[in-house]
């Protein structure tokens, strides 16, 4: 039996990704929580228009909660529809939950998620990043290192 690439499977399964999250932090540690979402939250993600740009990651009473995610209403929702930018609970266990809040407590370090995504079970999940954030210099920094390896790969395409 041929073995599955999981990367290709899971990029298969974004719901929502923040692109501009590793242009903007220095990622340190990568943590997968589980949400606790309603039955129109998960038919709507499923639809793909979900959009966690501009949310973040925060504790609240000793829980982790996901605030300013946005995840539009369903159209066949009706009256059971949600509220579009309401806080969701992140569920973590304990050992991770004091881990990412230590860390956030530093100076300069931020809860970011970085994408939702459908498990291999059809769970909703979300990764969250403790980052860093950058200066205006190590983001050009990252820009020139990048626009040079993808020039460095066509010139050795061109050359062989």
């Amino acid at each position: 039996m041929a073995s599955k690439n999981k990367k290709d499977d899971f990029s298969a399964r974004i719901a929502a990704q923040n692109r501009k999250a590793r242009h903007n932090y220095f990622i340190e540690d990568i943590i997968e929580c589980g949400m606790v979402l309603t039955g129109t939250e998960v038919k709507s993600l499923r639809n793909g228009r979900a959009s966690i740009q501009e949310s973040y990651a925060a504790e609240k009473n000793g829980e982790l909660y996901l605030i300013n995610a946005n995840i539009p209403e369903y159209e066949g929702g009706n009256r059971f529809n949600h509220e579009p930018k309401r806080m969701r609970k992140l569920l973590v266990h304990r050992r991770e939950l004091d881990k990412l809040l230590g860390m956030s407590t530093q100076k300069g370090y931020t809860l970011v998620p970085l994408h939702i995504h459908f498990n291999d079970r059809g769970i909703a999940k979300v990764a969250i990043g403790i980052g860093k954030g950058k200066q205006s210099h190590d983001k050009r920094d990252s820009i020139k290192d990048r626009d040079w390896k993808r020039d460095k790969a066509r010139l050795m395409r061109e050359k062989y």
